[in-house]
This record gives structure tokens, C-alpha cells and sequence, in this order.
């Protein structure tokens, strides 16, 4: 997947200045795909180029001016070639298990403490789903959401980044309290 896609699927709820657009990858779209705000930039400015979003600008009197942008039929167009094409499998790819798999032969002080602190992370993460996963139903309960809500591509993806981090956060600790266990004299280390 390329960064254009995961822009353009943010941009479907309608127009989102630069600024909305790298907030909602920090909160929502972070789960599944990370880019800094330049990267979201130049994308931006690519996809207009390309004709897959259009920028306007909106004139503030009391703030400098800013552009917004909206998918084109070109640009979802582009999104539904995207969905037709096989996707690859994902796989992790993540330092602090090349630093578990290593404990039995190095200190794992540092490592339990790495894993607690993930463990910590997970859970702010899952308390930020929670909100938004409650924001986007409102009223409507979990199910009657899913089965009638207006857009449920997002709260799926939340969902799964929940899901995600619950895991995350139960190995975390999991694992540190086997390493903890496992080698108190060397815990310390």
C-alpha cells in the first residue's frame, strides 16, 4: 500500500485541511499506517497534481489561510483499483523482539522495562480507542452500529487497532513477568 491510498481513505468523510488530515492519522489512522505531517504534505500536493483530491482555498481573517481537500472521482476511482488488488500479508518487524529473543544471553533488566513501558503505551492506546470507537457509534450500541451505522470503515479499523493493542499490551506483560521470573538474579542487570 502506498501512502496516496491511506490519504485518500482518510479524505472520504469529506474536506480536511493538512492539519485535520495529520491529526487523523495521529489518532485513527496511526493504528494501520504511520506518516509524518511533511510526508502527509507533499502527498497531498501529488494527489492534487495527479488529480485524485482538489484543494480550495478558504480565506481566515483572524488565521493565516489554508487549502482543503476532497477525493475526485479520480481519486476514488483510484481507491477501488486499490481494493480489487490482492493485499500482502503483513508481518512484524519490531526491535524490542529481537531484544526478548536475545534475553537468555544479555541482561534483561533494560528489556523488562522496555516491555512494561510498551505495556504502558498499549493501554493509553486502548482508552484512545475506546473514546473513539464511542464517539463514532454515539447512542447506537456496538452491534446495532455495525449493522446499521452511516460509515463503519473507520470504526473497523479502530477496532482492530484495539484489538491490536490489547494483545500488545497482555504479552507485554506477559513476558516481562517470565523474563522477571525466570532470571531475578540477572533482572537487575
Amino acid at each position: 500500500m502506498a501512502l496516496r491510498h491511506a490519504v485518500l481513505a482518510a479524505l472520504l468523510d469529506g474536506e480536511h485541511s493538512g492539519y485535520q488530515l495529520a491529526k487523523a492519522f495521529d489518532v485513527g489512522v496511526a493504528n494501520f499506517w504511520h506518516a509524518l505531517p511533511q510526508q502527509l504534505y507533499a502527498e497531498l500536493a501529488r494527489l492534487e497534481k495527479d488529480g485524485l483530491v482538489t484543494g480550495r482555498q478558504v480565506v481566515q481573517e483572524t488565521r493565516p489561510n489554508k487549502r482543503l481537500f476532497k477525493v475526485t472521482d479520480a481519486g476514488l476511482a483510484e481507491l477501488e483499483k486499490f481494493a480489487a488488488t490482492a493485499s500482502k500479508p503483513s508481518f512484524v518487524r519490531d526491535d524490542l523482539l529481537v531484544k526478548v529473543q536475545a534475553s537468555d544471553r544479555i541482561g534483561t533488566g533494560p528489556v523488562i522495562e522496555q516491555l512494561e513501558e510498551r505495556a504502558s503505551v498499549a493501554a493509553a492506546k486502548i482508552e484512545l480507542f475506546g473514546k473513539l470507537l464511542r464517539k463514532m457509534r454515539g447512542d447506537m450500541d456496538e452491534d446495532e452500529f455495525l449493522r446499521g451505522g452511516e460509515r463503519i470503515g473507520p470504526y473497523l479499523t479502530c477496532l482492530r487497532g484495539l484489538a491490536f493493542e490489547e494483545d500488545n499490551r497482555t504479552w507485554c506483560l506477559r513476558i516481562a513477568a517470565v523474563l522477571r521470573e525466570r532470571q531475578p538474579d540477572r533482572a537487575q542487570l
